[in-house]
């Protein structure tokens, strides 16, 4: 059995180590040292662009959740990362030198894979193949990714942030579409009096952004067509309200007044525990959005599932093409890992390349792929690739709020989350074990 895997990032390293581990021969593309992106410093195999942590370690974190699930699942990565790490309290950091020069040797000794530099420009046409190219991927090997996958290639991520249902304040929103039209289950509105209004405008206006990329944003009309909402508000006191903010066609039932300013929220999931702040992209620092964004009564306790952020971000729009195998529905033995799918963050993306290259290896196998239970962190993360009903797919990191709820409330956020994390490691368990 032979596979290739293309891209020696986080998650093409995992997809070959699993391959390979399956017995598979695995050919490995990795363009650097003759090419390297804009973002890529390293010559090494498994390159940290921006930090050295891998957030949180807790189990009653869903970043630990997931690492934790990785290690079940014979993560090289995550055998590397502990083998390397520095003090960092409860989060996983590690030194990121000796990270990739790990990652790299564990690789390249492996006999089942054979490492080939070189930039690959096509995608092969016959056998199987994991791309794992990264969201800078760019030039003809884009260009044919997009063909293949029916020109549903994003070449921005300008994505609003996301909250969890249960933080909101259900005295400060009321669930209503405008003029009544669309139903009322779609949206949840946030209303501010003008006193409100005008103290969330002064603090967003004067917000700090995060530091753009000259990579990250080259068409100024591409920045301008998906405008940051603290952009927005620089323009003048009423921008918003005549624009995301408009309270037209709305009536706050605690007033039965039209409100001074409407935030409104928009369903992100099948099951309404995920909202997202419509016209809320954002290029703040992510503590910025939590302190500004907390500024919207109904906001002030809210959780995020994820901050809103704005950069260049080369992904599928995945649910319409891809399975929840990370496959290419329209064309078998081709797969796909990273944040090119729509994962977000480090052990996100060799999540995804890890369950690549065991689905890629069942393929070979002419076996079905089985996905990890949809309470594991993996599980949810393979079903927002493949399944996500939400009509503006956004790329998403691992949280809680992407899980079933538990069938009893827990309202103590700690032992919530401590409860979530016992259940999926218990699913998991059981699925792992019907493998042998």
């Amino acid at each position: 059995m032979r596979a290739r895997v293309i891209g020696a990032g986080l998650a093409g390293c995992e997809a070959a180590w699993q391959l390979a581990g399956q017995g598979v021969e695995v050919e490995l593309y990795e363009m650097k040292p003759g090419h390297f992106s804009p973002a890529h410093h390293n010559p090494g195999f498994a390159e940290l662009v921006c930090s050295n942590s891998l957030k949180a370690d807790r189990l009653e974190t869903a970043a630990g959740l997931l690492k934790e699930e990785l290690r079940r699942m014979g993560s090289l990565l995550m055998e590397c990362a502990d083998g390397c790490r520095v003090p960092a309290g409860g989060a996983l950091a590690v030194d990121r030198d000796a990270f990739s020069r790990l990652a790299t040797q564990r690789i390249l000794a492996h006999p089942n894979i054979r490492v080939t530099q070189e930039r690959v420009a096509s995608l092969p046409e016959d056998g199987v193949t994991v791309v794992a190219t990264g969201p800078l991927t760019e030039g003809a090997l884009a260009e044919e990714i997009s063909r293949v996958c029916g020109g549903t290639l994003s070449f921005f991520d300008a994505a609003a942030p996301i909250v969890t249902a249960e933080s909101l304040d259900p005295e400060r929103c009321f669930a209503a579409s405008r003029y009544g039209k669309g139903g009322d289950d779609a949206y949840l509105n946030c209303p501010m009096d003008r006193e409100e209004y005008e103290r969330f405008h002064a603090e967003l206006a004067a917000a700090e952004r995060a530091p753009v990329h000259e990579f990250d944003v080259r068409d100024p009309k591409v920045y301008e067509g998906c405008m940051p909402i603290e952009v927005m508000a620089q323009r003048g006191l009423d921008t918003m309200r005549y624009g995301p903010l408009k309270p037209v066609g709305l009536r706050d039932p605690r007033t039965g007044r039209r409100p001074w300013a409407v935030v409104q929220l928009r369903r992100e999931n099948a099951e309404g525990t995920l909202y997202n702040l419509v016209g809320f992209q954002t290029n703040l620092k992510f503590g910025e959005q939590k302190r500004v964004f907390g500024l919207i009564p109904a906001l002030r306790h809210a959780e995020y599932a994820r901050y809103g952020v704005m950069h260049r971000n080369t992904f599928l729009r995945s649910p319409q093409v891809l399975g929840a195998d990370f496959s290419l529905r329209a064309r078998p033995g081709l797969f796909f890992a990273g944040q090119m799918t729509g994962v977000e963050g480090y052990m996100e993306s060799a999540a995804s390349g890890l369950l690549a290259g065991r689905h890629a290896a069942a393929f070979l196998r002419g076996e079905p792929s089985r996905i990890p239970p949809p309470t594991t962190m993996t599980g949810a993360l393979s079903r927002h690739v493949g399944e996500s009903p939400s009509a503006d797919f956004q790329p998403m990191g691992a949280n809680f709020g992407i899980l079933p709820p538990l069938p009893e409330r827990i309202r103590d956020k700690r032992s919530r989350y401590a409860a979530l994390s016992e259940r999926a490691l218990r699913d998991l368990d059981g699925y792992l074990n019907s493998e042998k």
